[in-house]
C-alpha cells in the first residue's frame, strides 16, 4: 500500500502544479529513493507496471524527474526546491497574464452592460472597489473622504500615489480625522504625499471616487457618535456617463468655491 506519509496540503500543491493522481504518488516515490528503475518506482509508489513508463515520461516532460540513459533507464528526482521555484514562477507569470487580459475584457465590456448601477456592502468589498476603480484612472481621479474605515486610508494613499506617478490629475477634499474603533485617525496625514492635491473640509459623510468622469463609487455608513460602523456600509458602483459627469461637476465646483468650512492646511 502507498503509504508515503505526506499531508493534504503537499499532494494540493501537486495537484495545482499539474500534476496527476499516479503522477504525484511517482514524484513522492522518487523523493523518497532519490533515484530507481522503472520497476522499483512502480513498487514503492504503487503506480501499476503497465501505466509507469508513460508516467515517468510525463513527470521528464514537466521538469519533475530526469532520465540517465542505459539499461535499465534510472529516474531521477529533481529536487522539490528546484521543482517548486518553476512551478511557482510559472504559476505566477501564467495569473498575471491571464489577469491582464481579463481585466481588459472586463474594462471593455462592462460599460456595455444595460444598467451598469451596483449595490455593494461591507467596507472590505467598498475599499477592493475603491482601489480597482483607481486602478482604472487614465486621466483624472477625484476622491471625497467623509468617513473611512480602518486601514483604509493607507491603502488610498499606496493606490493613489500610483496614479501621480502615471501623471493622472488627482485630487481629494477629506475630513481632518475620522474616528475608528475608538480611536481619532488623522486622515490628512495619512493619505497626503508630495504631488497631492489636497483640501480638507467639513464635509459630511459620504465616500467617493470618481474616475475620468466615466465611473463613480459613493459609500454611505451609519455613526454612533463619530465612530463608523463598518456594518452598515453600502455603496453605489455607477457608470452612467451623464450623471457621472453631472457628479465631477459638482465635485469641482465644491473644489473650486470650498462651499464647506476649510479646517486646515494639510
Amino acid at each position: 500500500m502507498f503509504d508515503i506519509p505526506v499531508n493534504r496540503d503537499t499532494l494540493k500543491a501537486l495537484k495545482i502544479m499539474g500534476l496527476t493522481d499516479y503522477e504525484s504518488r511517482t514524484y513522492l516515490a522518487l523523493t523518497s529513493i532519490i533515484s530507481g528503475t522503472a520497476t522499483e518506482v512502480s513498487k514503492v509508489s504503487e503506480v501499476p507496471r503497465s501505466k509507469i513508463y508513460q508516467v515517468l515520461k510525463s513527470l521528464e516532460k514537466k521538469g519533475f524527474i530526469e532520465i540517465s540513459r542505459g539499461k535499465p533507464l534510472k529516474f531521477n528526482v529533481i529536487p522539490p526546491k528546484e521543482v517548486f521555484e518553476n512551478s511557482r514562477n510559472e504559476i505566477r507569470d501564467s495569473m498575471v497574464n491571464a489577469e491582464a487580459e481579463l481585466n481588459v475584457i472586463y474594462e471593455n465590456h462592462i460599460t456595455n452592460v444595460p444598467a451598469p448601477i451596483w449595490l455593494i456592502h461591507g467596507q472590505d468589498k467598498l475599499v477592493k472597489k475603491e482601489i480597482e476603480i483607481i486602478s482604472r484612472a487614465k486621466e483624472s481621479l477625484f476622491v471625497m473622504g467623509g468617513f473611512m474605515f480602518e486601514g483604509e486610508p493607507m491603502k488610498l494613499k499606496e493606490s493613489l500615489e500610483a496614479s501621480v506617478k502615471k501623471g493622472i490629475a488627482t485630487s481629494i477634499i477629506t475630513v481632518p480625522y475620522c474616528m475608528i474603533d475608538g480611536k481619532q485617525v488623522n486622515v490628512p496625514d495619512e493619505v497626503n504625499f508630495q504631488g497631492l492635491d489636497i483640501k480638507v473640509l467639513s464635509i459630511p459623510h459620504i465616500k467617493m471616487v470618481l474616475r475620468d468622469k466615466k465611473e463613480m463609487l459613493i459609500s454611505f455608513c451609519r455613526f454612533q457618535g463619530e465612530n463608523v460602523l463598518p456594518d452598515t456600509s453600502i455603496g453605489i458602483w455607477n457608470q452612467y456617463q451623464e450623471f457621472v459627469e453631472t457628479i465631477s461637476g459638482i465635485y469641482e465646483f465644491i473644489w473650486e468655491n470650498e462651499l464647506f468650512n476649510r479646517v486646515m492646511d494639510p
